[in-house]
């Protein structure tokens, strides 16, 4: 066995015991609520996974601080997660209502339920004019997302990283990233005769009429095991309409790769159920942290505080600039600057449908992980690289959905909001309309060219287009802005930013691998040069 597979092993066991245990804290070895720790991490999502597990095979003892829970204890129906046509109260992150993305359909409320308040799994976080979809639990966003594991094309991430070594991150960093994420590619054969990819292979053909092209896309799901779903062999999961409320099986989640392997060092401990509320820094230099600890149903349990010599950020886009923007707004890191909560974008994010011919039925069976991409980011004028994704109601509907990507400019900053204490993101509806702009073009032609139409009967309103959300945001602590070249935050020591909020709003496709990639890189640096030289 490798040092790797074992430390996914002894992981993979530490999370099961905690588990059974009904523990809120994980580790390889007995473990308690730590006063300090010579590394603390906010987050248990990509950048934060990857630090975790560099930082505790280097030997330093770290403490992983994350706001939701554990998912791996079965409920009463057996499953961990819910799935999208039966949700229930694992679903969200305390709300009264599901919030699923498309609000209606054939303008009738059919998609979201009443539920309990309770930790679920997806939260919906609400600016006015834009909300963010994030994830909630050991895993963060890798729990609720599609498992679209897609590198960018290095034309462009040069363009938005442009002081970063293209070579050493498509030479060594990306390659790294996808073999610890998993990621495997689907079987081309299998593609054309599975019933669960009609809908895909349907959108694909109205694309091609229209001289658009296609293209797979690698995936952290993994392809053998929904083909032995369709097979019926085992448990359906992404045929199962498991998606946005977590997968049951054949997802590799950062719990069963970069975190299982980080609490195998045997010098990573999780503390679940843990928010971060403020940050501030000691006359020694060490970090001082206010951390409230709640049960599943919100009550609060507790504030205690943590010291740290070293502290990353890894709370995503939202919560890693929310505590800098606190922080230094109530004076408590007051030599951050002015950069910090700037460059926060949406990843060009547009939803829409399609509706199709009576002859081009879509199937009752749609996978709910994605597996093809129209792929027009080449186009000068028209940059778009749109997720052909599933409707999985169970259902013949006829209609295509897409997530397009767009090369929007636009970008949001958050400010500090004294009376609700929190950091408010300022973004306008109109500042989605080049996404908009964007998708319509090559949509418009598509539905010209195959003579179908939009769906206007998805969003709750009589709107085609739905821009007022994301799932991919990115950017409001800017790498090489807000930070140094490898995530340092400028005016302090051993203060690090490792998630998605160093990435300026954009990366042209689904994020994660970048934010991954971009992880192992910075984290390479700051041990050799700021912990093991300390």
């Amino acid at each position: 066995m490798s040092a790797l597979s074992r430390r996914r092993f002894l992981g993979m066991s530490a999370l099961g015991s905690a588990a059974a245990l009904g523990l809120t804290t994980v580790s390889t070895r007995a473990a308690g609520a730590a006063e300090h720790s010579p590394a603390v991490i906010v987050g248990t999502g990509y950048g934060a996974a990857v630090t975790a597990l560099r930082l505790g095979a280097a030997g330093i003892p770290t403490v992983m601080l994350e706001m939701g829970q554990l998912w791996n204890t079965p409920a009463e129906d057996g499953n961990i997660f819910p799935d999208m046509l039966n949700p229930d109260r694992r679903a969200m992150w305390f709300k009264d209502r599901t919030e699923a993305p498309l609000a209606s359909f054939l303008w009738l409320d059919l998609v979201n339920r009443d539920i309990d308040r309770y930790a679920g799994v997806l939260d919906r976080v609400n600016y006015g004019d834009m909300s963010v979809y994030v994830g909630r639990g050991v895993g963060g966003g890798s729990l609720v997302n599609g498992a679209m594991a897609v590198t960018p094309k290095r034309s462009y991430f040069e363009q938005i990283l442009p002081r970063v070594d293209a070579d050493e991150m498509y030479g060594r960093y990306f390659p790294l990233a996808n073999s610890m994420l998993g990621t495997n590619h689907i079987d081309p054969e299998w593609f054309e005769t599975s019933r669960a990819y009609q809908f895909a292979r349907v959108s694909r053909k109205a694309a091609h009429e229209a001289g658009f092209q296609t293209a797979f896309v690698p995936s952290v799901y993994d392809f053998d095991y929904m083909r032995r779903e369709e097979e019926q062999l085992v448990p359906r999961s992404a045929l199962a309409s498991e998606v946005i409320y977590g997968n049951n099986h054949g997802k590799s989640s950062l719990d069963k790769s970069y975190l299982a392997a980080a609490l195998g060092t045997g010098n990573v401990t999780i503390e679940t159920l843990t928010e971060v509320r403020d940050i501030a820094q000691q006359q020694d230099g060490t970090y001082s942290l206010s951390v409230r600890r709640i049960d599943e149903h919100g009550t609060v349990l507790g504030v205690r505080q943590l010291t740290a010599k070293y502290l990353f950020l890894g709370g995503g886009s939202l919560g890693s600039t929310e505590l800098l923007v606190r922080a230094r707004d109530t004076g408590k890191l007051p030599d951050l600057g002015e950069e910090i909560g700037r460059g926060w974008g949406t990843n060009g994010n547009v939803m829409l449908g399609r509706a199709n011919h009576s002859w081009d039925p879509v199937g009752e069976l749609e996978s709910g992980m994605p597996a093809l991409g129209i792929d027009n980011w080449d186009d000068p004028v028209s940059p778009v690289f749109a997720e052909i994704a599933p409707v999985p109601a169970g259902i013949e509907t006829f209609a295509s959905l897409y997530l397009a990507i767009t090369r929007n400019p636009e970008r949001g900053t958050f400010r500090y909001d004294p009376g609700a204490d929190r950091a408010v993101l300022q973004w306008s509806e109109s500042q989605g309309q080049p996404s908009i702009d964007a998708a319509k073009r090559v949509f418009d032609r598509i539905n010209e060219v195959n003579g179908t139409s939009y769906r206007y009967d998805l969003f709750g309103d009589t709107r085609a287009f739905e821009s007022r959300f994301t799932y991919h945001p990115l950017g409001g602590l800017v790498l090489g802005e807000a930070t140094d070249l490898y995530g340092r935050v400028n005016g302090y020591r051993n203060l690090y930013v490792t998630d998605g909020s160093l990435i300026p709003g954009s990366t042209g496709v689904n994020p994660f691998v970048t934010i991954t990639a971009l992880a192992e890189r910075n984290i390479d640096r700051v041990l050799a040069e700021d912990i093991r030289a300390a």
